[in-house]
């Protein structure tokens, strides 16, 4: 099975933790050492050739940040209160509406929600949906 190359980034700081990794065990290696073991376990010949081959369109996400998209099927507008990337790729943000949204369907009661957690994959996608399908999340991208 062959995985999507993650952004140039995501690379480096798995070499980082290698490294560190490595350290901690008596094991000294260069950066560059580092870098070509990445290569190596992506599948590459080198690290010039996964660098490459690596994503640029991922996005980036700071607090503070306007965002606007879905929730829930649901048009809003806000900001990013806390952002965190992971190792794969995807994002683990905090937003903050300006309108809350009834993230409740029934006709019989109704609960507002000013603030969410979620995970976005780089194109703003989560990958958790609906029982019908549809992403929770869908932030429009630039």
């Amino acid at each position: 099975m062959n995985y999507p190359v993650p952004p140039r980034d995501i690379l480096k700081s798995q070499a980082k933790r290698l490294r560190g990794d490595m350290a901690a065990r008596g094991q000294i290696m260069s950066h560059a050492e580092a870098l070509e073991t990445i290569a190596h376990q992506w599948g590459a010949r080198d690290w010039n050739t996964i660098a490459a081959q690596a994503r640029n369109d991922h996005a980036s996400f700071t607090p503070g940040q306007t965002v606007s998209g879905r929730y829930l099927g649901h048009p809003f507008t806000g900001q990013v209160k806390a952002a965190r990337i992971s190792a794969n790729g995807f994002w683990a943000l905090t937003l903050r509406f300006d309108t809350a949204i009834d993230v409740v369907t029934s006709t019989h009661f109704s609960s507002f929600r000013r603030q969410v957690n979620t995970t976005v994959n780089p194109g703003g996608v989560s990958p958790q949906k609906t029982s019908d399908g549809q992403p929770h999340m869908v932030l429009d991208m630039p």
